[in-house]
C-alpha cells in the first residue's frame, strides 16, 4: 500500500528542483576545464559508481545470488539502445550546445523535451491529436524563435544557428528515450545504472579510438573533475531517486509533478547569480512561451483537459 506523506513529497520534490536548477550553471563551469566529451566521460561513470552503490546496498542479495550473471547479461541486452540515447547522444550532444551557448539559451531550448515528447507520444503510442496540441506545438516553437533570434522576430541570423539547432534537437532524443523507458519494465534504479553502465563504456571506448581530448588549454583538471562528479551525482543520479520519492509519497502526481516547470526560472536565477550573465528579456519570455504551451498541452488550464 502507498505510504502518502504530502509534506515528505513536497520536500523531495524541493530538493529535487533545487538540485535541477544548479544543473545549467554546472556545465558551463564544468565546460570551462571540461571538453563535452570529458565532461560526459568524468559525469556518466560517477553516475555508474553512485546508482552500482544504491543497488548494492538496497538489495545486496540480488548482487550476491547465484542467477546475478544471466541478470546482468540480460540487462546490458535491454539497456544497448537505451543507452546509445541516453547517455550518450543526449548528453553529448547537450553538452556541446552548452559549450557554443550561453547558460540561460541552451537551458530553455533544451526544455522543449516536454512538448516534444507529447507530439511523439502521438506519433508512436497512437494517442488522440487535439487542437490543442497543435496550439501548444506552435507556442512552444515562438518560444525557441524568440530565444535563438534575441528577440529581433524577422531576423533570420542567429548568434549560434547550430547550438541552437543542437539545444533543440537533444529534446528530440529525450523523448524517443522516455518512450522507451515507459516500455520497460524494469526497476527504475536498475534501468539507470544498467544506461549510465552501458553508456559510460560506449564514450570510453570513442575516447581511447578517436584520441579525443578530455580537458580544454590550460584547464584545472581538479576543477574539471569534481565538476564532473556533481553533474554525475545531482544530474544523472541522486537527484532522480529524489524525484521517484517525492512521487511515491504523494497523494496526487500532479501537485509533485507540475512543481517541474518551476526549475527552469531557479536555474535562470543561478545563471545570474553565478555565471553573470545578464538575462535578456527575450530569454525569460521565451521561457514563458515554452512552459506555457507544456502546461496547456498537459491540460492544466480546464478547458485544454481530454475529454473522459
Amino acid at each position: 500500500m502507498k505510504q502518502v506523506n504530502q509534506f515528505k513529497a513536497y520536500l523531495f520534490a524541493g530538493l529535487s528542483i533545487v538540485a535541477w536548477s544548479s544543473i545549467s550553471t554546472a556545465f558551463k563551469l564544468s565546460l570551462i576545464d571540461l571538453t563535452p566529451i570529458g565532461l560526459l566521460l568524468f559525469s556518466s561513470l560517477t553516475a555508474s559508481l553512485f546508482l552500482g552503490s544504491i543497488l548494492l546496498f538496497t538489495r545486496p542479495l540480488r548482487f550476491f545470488s547465484q542467477s546475478i550473471f544471466i541478470r546482468i547479461g540480460k540487462n546490458l541486452r535491454k539497456s544497448i539502445i537505451p543507452a546509445l540515447l541516453n547517455p550518450f547522444l543526449y548528453y553529448l550532444i547537450l553538452f556541446e550546445a552548452y559549450s557554443r551557448l550561453r547558460a540561460q539559451e541552451a537551458q530553455a531550448l533544451n526544455y522543449t523535451w516536454a512538448i516534444v515528447l507529447a507530439v511523439l507520444g502521438i506519433i508512436m503510442l497512437k494517442e488522440k491529436f487535439r487542437s490543442v496540441d497543435f496550439v501548444a506545438l506552435l507556442i512552444s516553437f515562438l518560444g525557441v524563435w524568440l530565444i535563438s533570434t534575441k528577440g529581433a522576430w524577422t531576423n533570420l541570423r542567429f548568434d549560434d544557428a547550430l547550438g541552437s539547432f543542437l539545444a533543440v534537437f537533444t529534446s528530440i532524443i529525450w523523448a524517443f528515450y522516455w518512450v522507451l523507458s515507459l516500455k520497460d519494465k524494469r526497476n527504475a534504479v536498475t534501468k539507470l545504472f544498467f544506461n549510465f553502465l552501458l553508456g559510460f563504456c560506449f564514450i570510453a571506448a570513442l575516447v581511447i579510438v578517436g584520441k579525443i581530448r578530455l580537458f580544454t588549454p590550460g584547464a584545472n583538471i581538479m576543477h574539471g573533475v569534481l565538476g564532473g562528479i556533481y553533474v554525475g551525482i545531482f544530474e544523472m543520479g541522486l537527484t532522480f531517486l529524489l524525484w521517484f520519492k517525492a512521487l511515491q509519497y504523494t497523494s496526487s502526481t500532479a501537485k509533485v509533478s507540475n512543481l517541474i516547470f518551476l526549475t527552469p526560472f531557479i536555474s535562470l536565477l543561478f545563471i545570474s547569480k553565478i555565471l553573470g550573465e545578464s538575462i535578456h528579456p527575450a530569454t525569460f519570455i521565451g521561457l514563458v512561451l515554452i512552459v506555457l504551451s507544456n502546461l496547456l498541452q498537459k491540460g492544466v488550464f480546464s478547458f485544454s483537459k481530454r475529454n473522459a
